[in-house]
């Protein structure tokens, strides 16, 4: 392959990456792979030499922002109070998951243990433990805990996310943040995050009966 030919392979590949980034945080990685390719600009065939499974494609854009939760860990484990950090941390990663859908649904997918993303979602779990360990000796997290516990709490905000997108709040007052400040109390040796204002019941009526569809 000639210097031309490989710039413009790599070309496509970003092209790409970039649009199912866009169209997955916006629509969930169920985005058809057609669509993907006339957002790229780019041929069906040429998505699929590049990305031959949809699982490829959702591997290589979660690659691409993994690093906005790594970093958002590393800025916990910056904070000089553990827990402000820990606080902190669980906030930034819903705001995270509800402000993209693909972020989302990748954060329930597996990946090969070799894998880059798997490496660094390794390290990342490493630095969770670390801040997890120092706001617990500090004595504001329950000692009970464990990294899990925050896996689960997320997977708990990404339904109460997906449930809840389509209702119309104003800002700040949107269900997953009464939802992460409730765990957060639950985590705390001493509870008293305020929680923000809850959301009207007609409103939850109709994320309970779209659920229902």
């Amino acid at each position: 392959m000639t210097r031309r030919l490989r710039a413009d392979a790599a070309l496509n590949r970003d092209r790409i990456v970039d649009a199912a980034a866009e169209l997955f945080a916006a629509k969930g990685i169920a985005v058809p792979m057609d669509d993907v390719a006339r957002h790229a600009g780019v041929g069906v065939a040429t998505l699929y030499r590049r990305f031959p499974t949809r699982a490829d494609l959702a591997a290589a854009t979660f690659e691409r922002n993994l690093s906005r939760y790594t970093e958002a860990v590393d800025r916990a484990l910056a904070e000089p109070d553990p827990w402000s950090g820990f606080r902190a941390l669980l906030y930034e990663l819903c705001q995270l998951q509800a402000s993209d859908a693909g972020l989302r649904e990748l954060l329930t997918m597996s990946f090969p243990a070799s894998s880059i993303i798997e490496q660094r979602s390794g390290e990342a779990l490493v630095k969770l433990r670390t801040l997890m360990e120092r706001a617990q000796q500090a004595g504001d997290l329950r000692r009970d805990l464990v990294p899990g516990d925050v896996v689960v709490m997320l997977l708990g905000n990404s339904g109460v996310v997906a449930a809840t997108c389509g209702a119309e709040t104003a800002p700040g007052t949107e269900p997953w943040r009464r939802f992460a400040a409730l765990i957060i109390n639950a985590f705390a040796v001493n509870p008293c995050e305020p929680l923000p204002v809850a959301t009207p019941e007609p409103q939850l009526r109709r994320s309970i009966a779209m659920l229902a569809q």
